[in-house]
């Protein structure tokens, strides 16, 4: 069982950034796939953004390609979301998740709140 713990939320304006980390426990973190995803208010979860177990891979969402960047420390059990140029409809709970490749998604952290006023 794989624990998955975010940090690095706020409020911030629009056009700032932002990191948020993501740090996992209970398991092999090197053998997982991890993924950020997010959900705004009276919004389904949507992809934003996943690197492969080795960090070799990066897939994202087209609303967030060129703003977002995605790494991961296989040493430190952790995975980190960069955000940049954050737009007010960046606004959404964000979700770490790990999974055995990118469309198979088996653990979730609790999330953690990104708000972004203009």
């Amino acid at each position: 069982q794989v624990q998955l713990v975010e940090s690095g939320g706020g409020l911030v304006q629009a056009g700032d950034s932002l990191t948020l980390s993501c740090t996992a426990s209970g398991g092999p973190f090197r053998n997982y796939a991890m993924g950020w995803f997010r959900q705004a208010p009276g919004k389904d979860r949507e992809f934003v953004i996943g690197i492969s177990r080795s960090g070799a891979s990066v897939i994202d969402a087209d609303s967030v390609k060129g703003r977002f960047t995605i790494s991961r420390d296989n040493s430190k059990n952790t995975v980190l979301l960069q955000l940049t140029s954050l737009k007010p409809e960046d606004t959404a709970v964000y979700y770490c998740a790990a999974g055995q490749g990118f469309t198979s998604w088996v653990y979730w952290g609790q999330g953690t709140q990104v708000t972004v006023s203009s």
